[in-house]
Formats: structure tokens, sequence, C-alpha cells
């Protein structure tokens, strides 16, 4: 009883981390059919909610029952929150939250299948203190993975496949993304879900620059960053494919030239002239001009877009498959894909 309150009284202040709610906001979700300091009790394993408050519960937070007294099985360590702006306390711990949940679940449909992963830096021991370091460590990761120069097709579906569990959450404005690691050996990239495609695409390989980029422990942590925005545009458009594209010195460039790389590579028009600038083929003074008369346009409103796709499936293609064999029930499988039963029945189709 004494383990299983405090799985509860964790598991509690997670769902409501998650769902960024005090604990004044739950107590109203609930129709205030329990008092702030009841929930207070509950959060410090000194009381154990009954049958009909857990049922509250689990509507007010949008978890499932079992969710409570589920053991945790995964700890993320400490991560750094890139963020444009402040990013809210309890939007960061709501989405830290949603992070561990969800890689949780991905690790027992692995384990459920037998599945085993093990994470292999394609550039450990390189040591990143240049531009050119950057350009050199994308060009080997790209030749270790097998990717050729070309446009990679599906980011996020390529990061997956090489051991690295991807998160797409619903989050702020404020929130780009973070990169860490489960347990001290599985590499998680989370991402925010309201992005356009070739956002997304940047901001998952930036992230994979974190993971990946053993930096000069000498340079500071805004220059990092920069790195790490290089080593992105560096993995969308290797140099020698940039060079053939773009040409190696230029002054002018015609909108729908720059669209049409955009639409071809998935990378924005801002991060191509990034790239120009970093590779030397404007100069700074371009770069400044651009970024002025593309200061009231961030977004890139009509600006083309990628016609490719951003998503994770191997999450659910799992689930499907242990589904299919009969591995784990479908009411697990719901439950693993934090949806109701009649739901999933509705979208899983054995032929």
């Amino acid at each position: 009883m004494k383990i299983m309150k405090e799985i509860f009284s964790k598991r509690l202040k997670s769902a409501r981390s998650m769902a960024a709610l005090s604990q004044d906001k739950l107590v109203e979700k609930m129709g205030n059919i329990v008092s702030k300091n009841a929930i207070s009790k509950y959060e410090r394993g000194q009381m154990m909610a009954d049958s009909n408050v857990l049922l509250a519960l689990s509507k007010a937070l949008n978890v499932k029952l079992d969710y409570f007294f589920r053991p945790f099985t995964v700890e993320i360590g400490k991560v750094e929150f890139r963020r444009k702006k402040r990013l809210a306390v309890k939007d960061a711990n709501a989405i830290m939250q949603v992070a561990t949940d969800f890689v949780e679940r991905y690790i027992e449909i692995e384990q459920f299948l037998n599945i085993t992963s093990s994470f292999v830096n394609p550039i450990q021991g390189m040591v990143i203190s240049t531009i050119q370091d950057v350009e050199k460590a994308a060009l080997l990761v790209r030749s270790k993975w097998k990717l050729g120069i070309n446009a990679l097709p599906n980011v996020i579906d390529l990061l997956e496949d090489k051991e690295i569990k991807v998160i797409e959450v619903e989050a702020p404005d404020s929130f780009d993304g973070f990169s860490g690691w489960a347990d001290g050996k599985i590499p998680i990239i989370v991402i925010n879900k309201n992005y356009n495609v070739e956002r997304k695409r940047l901001t998952a390989l930036h992230e994979l620059g974190h993971l990946i980029l053993n930096i000069n422990e000498e340079i500071s942590n805004k220059e990092k960053e920069k790195i790490c925005f290089q080593f992105a545009g560096a993995m969308l458009i290797p140099e020698p494919t940039f060079r053939q594209e773009i040409g190696d010195n230029r002054s002018h460039f015609s909108l729908p030239e720059l669209i049409a790389v955009k639409e071809t590579y998935g990378i924005s028009i801002q991060a191509i002239m990034a790239r120009a600038k970093n590779l030397g083929i404007i100069t700074e003074s371009h770069y400044i001009s651009f970024c002025k008369k593309i200061s009231n346009n961030r977004t890139e409103k009509d600006l083309g877009t990628y016609k490719g796709t951003e998503q994770s499936f191997r999450f659910k293609q799992l689930i499907y498959r242990a589904a299919a064999e009969e591995i784990i029930s479908l009411s697990k499988a719901a439950n693993l894909s934090n949806q109701k039963l009649a739901e999933f029945r509705k979208e899983f189709v054995v032929l």
C-alpha cells in the first residue's frame, strides 16, 4: 500500500504538470468534489484517493486510470530548453512530463516486441571548433548513415531509424525544442508540433547537433547554438550541393530561385541565406540587408513550402504490429497509444 501511495503521488504530480494546472485549477476542473488540501495530501503521499476521486482526476487530467499506478521506468537527464523568449516554468514542466510519459510508453512497446536499440554516435571523438569542422561533421554523418548529398525526404523518420526517439508536443510558440538522454543512454528530441514543416526539420536537426556534436569546451553557449544551427543547415543541404545549387559568389538572388531551393530541400529561405553567409557566398552586409527585408514575414507566408511531410510513425507502427500479432490486447494498445478503446478499434484493421 505504501509503494502504491508513492507511485500515485508522483503520477498525480506528473499528470498535473502535463496539464499545466495548479492545484486550485485542478480542484475547479473536478467540480470541487475534493479540496486543495486533499490534492496536496495526495501529492505528498499522505492520503489515497478513492475510486470516485480517481475517476474525476482521470477525466480532469485527461489520462487513463492505470496511469496513476504505472511504475516510473524512465528518467530524462537535465536538459536546456531552447527558446526565443521566456518559457513559463509550468509550460517547461508540462513539456518535460509529456516527453517522459511518451518515452515510457515507447520503451514499453519495444519491450513487448523484444526490440533492443543502441544508439551509436557516427562522429564520436570528432571535436568541433570551426565552421569548417561543422561542415565536415555533417558530411561525415551523411556518409556514415548512407544518405548521399541529396534532399532528406523525412527528417523525423530518419532520426527514428537511427534509434532516436522524436516527440512532437503541443506547446506555446515560445518553445522550439530540446534534446537529452533518457536513462543516460536513449537519445530523445522534442519539438513543437505546431511549427511548419521547414521549421520542424531544422529544429530536429539542430537538436541532433546538441546530441552528437562534441563542441570545444571553450566555445560559449551562444556560439554553440549557432554551431548547431549551422549543422542543421548543413544536414539539410550539404556544402557541395549548396554550392552546386547557389554558386560560389553571389550579389543578388531572385525570389523564385530561393523558393525552388526551399521546396526541394525543405529548408527555409532564412536558413538558406544564413548558409550562404556562413559559407562566404554572400557578404555580412548582404545578409543583414536580407534580414531587414524578411523581418516582417518571419513565417515566410506565401513564399513556398516543402511538399514532404514531417511526422513520427514508428511508435504507432509498433503498437499496430503488437496488436495484430496479439502480443498485446486492444485495450493495452489503446492505453499505449493514449487513446480511447473505441477510437483505437476504429482505426485498427487486421488483414
